[in-house]
């Protein structure tokens, strides 16, 4: 959603009025080959597009020069917006330092432009810095790659600071990469200029530099076949306020007919044996161990469920699901919702765990008399919708702000609390994101007390009507929202801005957890925000622009955050890749794992990360991620996992068991890549 109204706006887009590009990085190999004989396939989508005209761009070089510009700047890959020739990546004259430049590159980090020399340039120069419209706001380095080795590097460059010059010697030089990396984990504000900037070309070159589109490399996964064998997936503990409708549908795979079975069942739940839906009511507070069993025609499997039942006890485990603002935006209807729903039971999604089916913005209607609200002709029955999204065994999730409006400019619940949570609970509705949005023009404050106060009256109206919603707060980290979140009665919170499909939207998320993960736990999770994997486009879907290896470092790390699940594609679009991708059970394990420790940094060096938490078999997780601009090795010892002996290791990803391993594990990783491992023996 959008960045909240009292919030002091970053100069760079948000989701809702801009589109987002993917940055895919060269390595040292990549930068060796010549970029445009890679293999389509493992082009990023925008980079094949901008190739399909690139042969026809004509570049005239002056008095043996040629500026940058004039090659096919458009395969730049940025973090944000598109690159622009002679104006800033906001469409302005080029200006740093009040100086105004007519000439050059305006682009954004995390950005990279590959070019193809092959011996045609002696030199290139620059000034580089950034640009004045961000009102001295930012921070980003610039480096020069040519030939796999860095041969030049401006060091960090703050806003409203100088430009400086940056050159490099290319004779002979065959590829050349022009980077651009943010300097902090957000990249709000890194409007980057390379002005002024030229190739000074080799006498009697038969051929001029040539941006080429940036290739990336294969996924490091491997996709099994599917295992015709029974098993049972998901959370192995779930709760529930006595009294109030209950719903668990059991998480199963294997070759079709199941029969499902749950043995041992408190009173007043029961077990559909076609579709493995658990309902009813609990009967009273307590603690109940279910044996679930599931057969088919490859043999039979079984697991323990621990049901809970109290006050207060949803997301015991981070929820699961789908939510329609990546895909639909605006475009969401009703039927796009059903159809969502349906697809989570035929794609095999439910089978893994997945079980919300949530509603963003853009369903709200005017109040009726009674100050209720109703919905739009997008959504003509909300009630019927809750029953078929009920009778497939999933749950449904709405969507409110508490201010006057939507960020979509919709009714929102704004001292309409209680009535809206009675109307929901009439629905069926067991979700609610609740958007700070419109809040900041009807209450000025600052400190946890104005930030959490809107959230608590929210909390309160929930309460008071019989039916269990699971509440999740969309306030963007305001206040550290971490540290009172769940006093303020959240099961989850976001703890950053809107994500988009991009690198420096990702990376800048994933190191915005650092130093937060003690703040969650069973019941109430930091939220990073919905997966942008698959085809995503809030409104108008196309494939991630995020690359398979960072695809692959998005889910691992939600997974190693303990975070919520909820997938942001469009549904009925499945490819095997981003099936794949959202049904590794050994990964969505990870982020199941009932003792609810999320992973915290262990170390950090020249982009390579180290993350690791305790799982609740005895066993640890450890992520391994490059965050670099090449590949590169990435390791850890058992010292600094604080783990010693001779351990089993198995390749989560790769599925596949490494052995024992006395010391500890490296890997060659792939640029923005991860290798997740189990490291241990489980009890």
């Amino acid at each position: 959603m959008t960045i909240p109204i009292s919030a002091p706006a970053p100069s760079r887009g948000r989701i809702r009025t801009a589109s987002f590009a993917g940055l895919a990085l060269l390595s040292t190999a990549l930068l060796y080959a010549t970029a445009l004989q890679q293999a389509p396939l493992h082009l990023c989508p925008r980079c094949m597009e901008a190739a399909q005209w690139s042969g026809i761009f004509q570049a005239s070089p002056q008095n043996g020069k040629l500026r940058l510009e004039q090659i096919n700047i458009s395969l730049t890959e940025q973090g944000y917006g598109t690159p622009h020739a002679d104006k800033s990546v906001d469409n302005k004259p080029l200006t740093m330092h009040g100086t105004v430049y007519s000439r050059g590159l305006g682009t954004h980090a995390n950005s990279a432009l590959a070019i193809r020399l092959n011996g045609s340039a002696t030199s290139f120069q620059a000034l580089v810095g950034i640009d004045d419209e961000t009102n001295g706001k930012g921070l980003v380095d610039f480096e020069i790659i040519v030939d796999g080795r860095v041969a030049a590097n401006s060091g960090l460059l703050h806003g409203g600071q100088a430009p400086v010059p940056i050159s490099v010697n290319l004779a002979r030089a065959r590829q050349m990469l022009l980077l651009v990396k943010a300097g902090r984990s957000s990249i709000d504000f890194d409007h980057a200029d390379w002005a002024n900037a030229f190739f000074t070309l080799a006498p009697g070159a038969k051929s001029l530099p040539t941006a080429v589109p940036i290739p990336t490399e294969p996924p490091r996964m491997v996709i099994p076949p599917p295992n015709p064998h029974p098993a049972i997936h998901g959370a192995a503990i779930t709760g529930a306020t006595p009294g109030y409708p209950f719903r668990f549908l059991i998480p199963a795979t294997g070759q079709k007919p199941l029969y499902y079975a749950a043995h041992h069942l408190p009173a007043g739940l029961t077990v559909n044996h076609v579709t493995g839906a658990i309902t009813g009511r609990l009967p009273h507070k307590g603690v109940w161990h279910v044996e679930l069993a599931v057969a088919g025609p490859r043999g039979h499997a079984d697991r323990m469920l621990t049901i809970v039942g109290g006050w207060h006890k949803l997301a015991l485990t981070p929820p699961m699901g789908w939510n329609s603002w990546n895909s639909w935006a605006g475009n969401v209807n009703q039927q796009r919702v059903e159809d969502a729903a349906k697809a989570m039971i035929n794609s095999g999604l439910a089978a893994h765990g997945y079980q919300y089916v949530n509603i963003d913005d853009t369903w709200e209607g005017p109040r009726d008399k009674q100050g209720f609200i109703t919905t739009n002709k997008k959504f003509p029955n909300m009630a019927a919708l809750a029953r078929s999204v009920h009778a497939m065994g999933l749950k449904l999730g709405i969507y409110s702000s508490p201010g006057p409006f939507t960020c979509a400019g919709y009714p929102a619940s704004y001292r309409h609390e209680l009535q809206d949570a009675q109307r929901y609970a009439q629905w069926g509705v067991d979700y609610l994101k609740y958007d700070w949005c419109s809040y900041g023009q009807k209450a000025n404050g600052s400190g946890v007390e104005y930030f959490a106060k809107p959230y608590w009256i929210m909390r309160k109206s929930l309460d008071m009507v019989p039916r269990d919603i699971l509440f999740s707060f969309c306030q963007y980290g305001m206040g550290d929202v971490w540290k009172w979140g769940a006093r303020a009665g959240g099961n989850c919170w976001r703890d950053t801005g809107d994500i988009n499909d991009s690198w420096g939207s990702l990376s800048g998320i994933i190191n915005r957890q650092i130093g937060i993960n003690q703040y969650n736990g069973p019941g109430h999770w930091n939220d990073p925000d919905m997966l942008v994997v698959g085809d995503v486009g809030w409104g108008n879907p196309h494939p991630s622009h995020l690359t398979p290896n960072e695809q692959i470092m998005h889910i691992t790390m939600w997974c190693m955050f303990s975070a919520p699940l909820l997938i942001g594609c469009d549904m009925t679009h499945l490819n095997k890749f981003t099936l794949a991708l959202l049904t590794n059970d050994e990964a969505l394990a990870i982020n199941q794992d009932p003792m609810g420790v999320t992973a915290h940094l262990v170390y950090q060096k020249g982009g390579a990360e180290v993350w690791e938490r305790p799982l609740s078999d005895g066993t640890h997780a450890v992520a391994l991620l490059n965050m670099g601009d090449m590949d590169q090795k990435v390791g850890a010892t058992w010292a600094q996992l604080g783990l010693k002996g001779k351990l089993p290791v198995r390749d989560l990803w790769l599925h596949k068991n490494l052995g024992l391993k006395q010391y500890g594990v490296s890997f060659k990783v792939p640029i923005h890549g991860a290798v997740l491992l189990k490291i241990g023996k489980a009890r």
